[in-house]
């Protein structure tokens, strides 16, 4: 930009200096801006083949036989949802051309498809984030700062792309693939805007954004979570004076944001339609349905008022904000796709949402309980009294129907911020002994917090986010023992492990030589705790961004969720996105090192060689530790153990099932 300018300022004068002096300007940007383009995509091939080289050939265990029998029969999955997620995993099943049997390879190549173009759009957001961290550079030329941004993008992407949980979920179809690319895009989008946002129309990136947002709804509500994040990347770029009140309101108008979404649009959107309905149907006679078609007749006439009078009286900020909510709607209409489908009768009906109330009830996951987060009791505490809350209804025959009340209790004790809470009989005995305390003994509110540390915070984040950057013992489940993150003796199932301490503690032979067993020796860990230091040093705004997406997509799961006792399977991919953003600081840690060179070596030698050192040391490592893991191309465990359970039936039997592994894929088996 500042030689932009002295450019510009010459020509003014001369403009045969102009010409001279211009040209190799608008030669090396252009030049950029296609080396940028072509290594993203060049990502993009080495992500795509990877993961369609080693996708499972069928049905996975877990979610993966119901959205795979939901997409290519158009069902409705269980709750929330997921109505753009079976959309486009019918699209995909189209590719199979009348072959049952072909449909979830590429159902799970659309995974990988997903998967890959999340890479691309990880190296572009790298890119960006590291051409602001070397503008202001002088004691490097063009070249030199083009190698240490291209350094950086391809460290970073390729290294997670061959990160643990990410290629787990690439491979097979699942929702996860999908939100990491919608996660991708509009982080990717808010750098894009934040380039540009002193051009005219360069708010169209906002828009995208939240339509991009209303569209990861029907995937998944993970996306939502990057909202403080792009908040925070708007305060630094339009705030007039930036100092600590102001980012703390910031920080906290993205908080309501992100509530707004959450609550506001996607759940009392259809919560008021909803009682709309109730109004209609009950009192006024009419058909089903007519309350909700009027609400939603009213609701679109108050936006289109709404921008219209923005327009009128030139109120760019209102006009906005109103575009920004009238685009998440936009993407948020993929929910009509749940009560049509509904209404059809398909075979899997979850709920069987064809009307307002049970669509609201759907979304809101209520047959899964509420999670008490500001106030609750302790595991161990007992009912003393309960009061009724709202009316539930259900569809009758020409009415809505009143079929009970919803109840709120009262407990004997209770306390803040509740983390040991009892969901069943199985809770206490697994508090009693993660937290060693006796048969009788109450716990207290610190050994709430002890749990919250040791097992939410460590077994269930940071042990994952461990096996992702450090390395992983095995992959047997890890959740039955009380383990120690500085244990070099006893524990191995389902721990993190860097391989170092192989030679101190005992590790048997069986561990060692399994294919699950994939130490990285802690490279891409070092690395990006390098590049995270680096940044915070040199462009704290921007490291103070990443973290705020690091935070929300990780720590604030964890808080939001409050996972109680043993989970039905280890749940490392819902914080895939967190590994993201670190994977953005092993990229960084590039020009980190090559700054650290720069004592030894000239300039551009120093960059090439940290680049070539953070790959050996990120992508190659993880490529060549985690193939072996991850190839799935010849794993037909599912398929064949559901196959099994149904030749061993006779005609028209009753098959009970114990959980999702049985169950879902059964209905694969049967359904394709």
């Amino acid at each position: 930009m500042l030689t932009g300018c002295y450019f510009l300022r010459i020509s003014y004068k001369n403009h045969d200096i102009y010409a001279a002096k211009q040209k190799p300007f608008i030669f090396i940007q252009m030049e950029y801006k296609k080396l940028n383009n072509l290594l993203g995509w060049l990502c993009f091939v080495i992500a795509a083949i990877t993961y369609i080289l080693t996708l499972e050939p069928t049905v996975s265990f877990w979610d993966c036989g119901e959205f795979i029998s939901c997409a290519y029969r158009l069902q409705v999955s269980h709750q929330p949802g997921y109505p753009l997620f079976a959309m486009l995993g019918k699209l995909f099943s189209l590719l199979s051309f009348g072959n049952n049997a072909k449909v979830p390879y590429f159902t799970n190549m659309g995974s990988a498809i997903a998967s890959a173009a999340a890479i691309m759009f990880l190296f572009w957001t790298i890119t960006a984030f590291a051409k602001k961290l070397l503008a202001s550079r002088t004691d490097l030329t063009e070249k030199t700062r083009t190698t240490l941004i291209m350094g950086a993008g391809l460290a970073g992407a390729l290294a997670f792309t061959f990160t643990d949980t990410f290629w787990f979920s690439a491979v097979e179809t699942i929702v996860f693939a999908l939100s990491a690319l919608c996660t991708s895009m509009v982080f990717w989008a808010i750098l894009k805007w934040d380039a540009h946002a002193d051009e005219p129309g360069a708010d169209k990136w906002l828009v995208f954004i939240a339509y991009v947002i209303g569209l990861s709804i029907g995937i998944h509500l993970l996306n939502l979570l990057t909202i403080p994040a792009i908040t925070l990347v708007y305060y630094f770029r339009r705030a007039k004076q930036v100092n600590a009140k102001s980012a703390w309101i910031a920080f906290f108008i993205s908080i309501v944001i992100l509530g707004t979404v959450q609550f506001g649009i996607r759940q009392f959107t259809i919560k008021l339609a909803a009682y709309f309905d109730l109004f209609f149907v009950n009192t006024l006679g009419m058909g089903f349905g007519s309350g909700a078609v009027v609400f939603f007749l009213l609701l679109i006439a108050a936006l289109i008022f709404g921008i219209t009078y923005s327009i009128r009286n030139n109120k760019p900020a209102l006009n906005l904000a109103l575009l920004c909510v009238s685009f998440i709607y936009f993407g948020y209409s993929s929910f009509v796709y749940i009560p049509i489908r509904a209404t059809a009768n398909t075979n899997l009906d979850n709920t069987h949402p064809d009307n307002a109330f049970t669509l609201n009830s759907y979304l809101n996951r209520d047959q899964y309980g509420s999670t008490p987060l500001l106030t609750g009791p302790y595991f161990d505490s007992k009912v003393i009294d309960q009061t009724e809350g709202a009316n539930m209804y259900r569809k009758g025959e020409k009415k809505y129907e009143v079929i009970g009340k919803k109840q709120d209790y009262v407990y004997d004790r209770t306390t803040i911020f509740p983390r040991m809470y009892s969901q069943d009989g199985q809770d206490p005995l697994f508090y009693r002994q993660w937290m060693q305390l006796g048969e009788n003994e109450s716990p207290t509110f610190a050994t709430n917090i002890g749990f919250f540390l040791s097992w939410q915070t460590y077994q269930m984040y940071f042990r994952y986010f461990f096996w992702n950057f450090i390395g992983r013992t095995n992959d047997m489940d890890g959740q039955q023992e009380n383990a120690n993150p500085f244990n070099l003796t006893g524990y191995l199932d389902g721990d993190w492990n860097s391989g170092i301490f192989d030679g101190i503690r005992h590790v048997p032979q069986s561990v060692l030589h399994d294919v699950t067993y994939t130490p990285l020796y802690g490279l891409p860990f070092v690395i990006g705790i390098i590049g995270m230091v680096y940044h915070f040093k040199r462009k704290k705004r921007d490291a103070l961004i990443i973290s705020l997406l690091w935070f929300f997509t990780g720590m604030a799961i964890i808080l939001y969720v409050n996972q109680p006792s043993v989970q039905p399977r280890e749940r490392d991919y819902s914080y895939v996105c967190s590994f993201y953003a670190f994977a953005i600081w092993i990229g960084l840690g590039v020009i980190a090192i090559a700054d650290l060179a720069l004592k030894k070596l000239n300039a551009q030698t120093a960059a090439i060689a940290a680049t070539v050192i953070c790959l050996l040391a990120a992508p190659v490592v993880l490529a060549k530790q985690e193939w072996k893991a991850h190839d799935r191309s010849t794993k037909w465990v599912a398929h064949d153990m559901a196959y099994n359970y149904l030749i061993s039936c006779p005609k028209n039997a009753i098959l009970f099932t114990y959980g999702d592994n049985d169950t879902y894929s059964l209905w694969y088996d049967q359904l394709l």
